[in-house]
């Protein structure tokens, strides 16, 4: 690993890279949900020295792995990082707004350039919608088209002709969130179906009834825990602004579907209203 090579082309879009080696005996601990870990290196964004800076950590023993930047895009701020180990790691690295950010690649999708891993990050949903609404090659990546409006993790699907069953169901100012993440405000949300959960620090994703029961059972000290009922995975639709303190606010002028980006949609990461 040419670690100089390396931050030279985080440097071409804007960015700062540091790289530590953690030696054997430290373990590993990860504290922040948001990190990014694969075998035997993570890779994240933190504060360093008051400036947000990428965070490459390697374990002494995994110092032969290879970080390959493979397409890197000065004016879009972003590059796609390769980290080959025994098997073959992408990451899409850049800057969203007001932050940088690193998201893991689907395995499963060929991607070779900053564009495909955009595409790569995109649920089939929003693909759909773009090519629906005939999005031009041109605006398929910005936030704002014709097919979505986009905010962080959240993809907002035009849906115009859409009308709640019952508008008193409609809610005022509510959040969504994926698990571990923090919330997005909306100014009116209506939701069908999902699944009813149970939430607490402890249990992030949530656990239904019967899971939620068994774990009071076993610990009946669990009952004082900040439990939230929430719905995992509903149906979401969404109107008027939403705002988070990270992104600028956007505003919805009629009811559009709330979609969660492929980055979160793992086995462990949560759509939680």
């Amino acid at each position: 690993m040419d670690i100089e090579i390396l931050q030279r082309q985080f440097n071409k879009i804007g960015a700062l890279l540091k790289v530590d080696v953690a030696p054997k005996e430290e373990g590993w601990r990860f504290p922040m949900q948001r990190s990014r870990r694969v075998a035997d290196f993570l890779l994240d964004v933190r504060e360093v020295h008051g400036r947000e800076t990428f965070l490459l950590t390697v374990h002494e023993e995994a110092l032969d792995t290879e970080f390959l930047p493979i397409d890197v895009r000065p004016h879009e701020r972003h590059l796609l990082l390769l980290a080959r180990t025994q098997t073959k790691q992408k990451f899409l690295c850049g800057h969203d707004e007001r932050h940088w950010f690193v998201a893991p690649v689907p395995e499963a999708r060929s991607v070779t350039t900053v564009a495909d891993a955009m595409d790569a990050l995109k649920p089939q949903a929003v693909v759909t919608s773009q090519r629906e609404h005939g999005v031009k090659g041109k605006n398929w990546n910005r936030r704002h088209n014709e097919g979505f409006i986009r905010q962080g993790e959240w993809f907002f699907l035009p849906r115009p002709r859409f009308h709640p069953d019952n508008e008193l169901m409609i809610l005022h100012n509510e959040p969504i969130r994926r698990s571990g993440g923090s919330p997005h405000m909306v100014e009116w949300l209506y939701r069908s179906g999902g699944t009813t959960v149970y939430v607490c620090n402890q249990h992030p994703n949530g656990l239904t009834e019967p899971q939620y029961q068994a774990v009071i059972r076993q610990n009946p000290k669990a009952t004082k825990w900040a439990w939230r009922v929430m719905q995992r995975n509903p149906q979401v639709y969404a109107m008027g602004k939403i705002r988070h303190r990270d992104h600028a606010t956007v505003k919805l002028l009629y009811w559009h579907l709330v979609v969660m980006s492929g980055e979160t949609r793992s086995g462990n990461v949560v759509f939680l209203d």
